[in-house]
């Protein structure tokens, strides 16, 4: 959401932003909040310790109809797929607001994965008025669903937006605690969806302590250990003494973009990542079953290994040795943005207003250089 506010304070004479904030994650956000050099009108401190989906849901609920009987918005915006997000829709329509929904359209058709994040997308947008989606097959979605079609903007996705500026900063990774060995291959790992709990994260593991004793000559693993104690703990049981896997804290947003410039390679269970990696043309093998962002996978970007231990050591054991095939995947093709979706989406804003008698133009896979 950051490109999106800086974008709309270019036009203070038309629209007045209205920041709020959940404080769900307090580090990651208030690094965020710097890097982007944004003050939150509001935060509604949400987080509590072992929180369920229940909790943040309602006291979302709770914090917002203050706010929205206060500033009473012309609009609300949410972004993704999260129970905040999906809480902040219900309140707009609740208060009968407007609601625009960015990085809409997202499908996989299966409510449990991901879980809880399909059902909050697909009832998002049921009660959005703008779906700002960013790809083709985001827009297929949505008409599939019936939603008007003068209410979806292609826009692609605003975290391209971010990656680009925050990727073109310099940025020293040595001095935020990550020494890179040369002429070593790093694989960054990244791991912490709710339905690979349990047997399906020991499995992830064990496939990277496999691939860490192969490539142990060769090859680095760093890893990114979730806050949840039930990611941890079976991380750190499987992982904490191999001598070439480092185990470090969850990074905040920049080291983390420079970290994915670094890598070699790319396995996760993030939607995110899967975005981002291709436009710094990393392969990124995808922890999950299923996908909802499968333009890369049909671009060839991105590949589904899902949890099984045999295919995650046999897929990324065939990227560390074959050339050819990384080669193939590492070519930099991003269906998801081109660094202007903000633009895009605030172009719609001024429209939805009467600020603008034009649409902005439509996001093409062509136009990303």
């Amino acid at each position: 959401m950051a490109p999106v506010i800086n974008e709309v304070e270019k036009y203070p004479d038309i629209l007045e932003p209205v920041i709020v904030v959940t404080g769900q994650h307090r580090q990651m956000l208030d690094q965020v909040l710097r890097i982007f050099d944004l003050d939150p009108d509001y935060d509604l401190g949400i987080m509590e310790e072992n929180q369920t989906i229940v909790s943040i849901v309602t006291k979302s609920l709770q914090g917002l109809e203050e706010i929205i009987l206060r500033e009473k918005p012309d609009m609300l915006l949410v972004q993704g797929d999260t129970s905040t997000a999906f809480a902040a829709g219900l309140s707009a329509f609740y208060y009968r607001i407007p609601l625009g929904h960015i990085e809409a359209g997202l499908r996989t058709y299966d409510k449990w994965r991901p879980y809880p994040e399909e059902m909050n997308r697909k009832l998002i947008s049921d009660l959005a008025d703008l779906h700002f989606a960013p790809t083709g097959n985001s827009v297929k979605n949505l008409l599939e669903e019936k939603i008007q079609r003068e209410r979806v903007y292609l826009t692609g996705n605003t975290v391209i937006d971010a990656l680009l500026n925050v990727s073109s900063r310099p940025f020293d990774l040595e001095k935020a605690g990550i020494k890179l060995r040369k002429d070593r291959k790093l694989i960054l790992i990244t791991t912490h969806r709710r339905e690979n709990l349990g047997a399906p994260l020991r499995n992830i593991c064990s496939a990277i302590k496999k691939l860490s004793d192969k490539f142990r000559r060769e090859v680095d693993f760093i890893l990114p250990v979730h806050k949840n104690p039930l990611v941890r703990n079976v991380v750190k049981e499987i992982l904490e003494e191999v001598d070439n896997v480092e185990l470090v804290e969850p990074l905040d947003y920049e080291p983390f973009v420079h970290l994915m410039k670094a890598c070699y390679l790319i396995l996760t269970d993030s939607g995110g990542v899967q975005e981002e990696a291709p436009s710094l043309g990393k392969p990124v093998l995808v922890l999950r079953e299923k996908t909802e962002r499968p333009e890369a996978v049909e671009a060839g970007t991105v590949k589904l290994v899902g949890m099984d231990e045999d295919l995650i050591f046999k897929e990324t054991s065939r990227l560390i040795t074959d050339k050819a095939a990384y080669n193939q995947m590492s070519q930099s093709v991003n269906p998801y943005g081109d660094g202007h979706a903000s633009e895009r989406i605030v172009g719609a804003l001024l429209h939805y207003f009467g600020a603008s008698d034009r649409k902005p133009e439509e996001f093409s896979v062509k136009t990303v250089s």
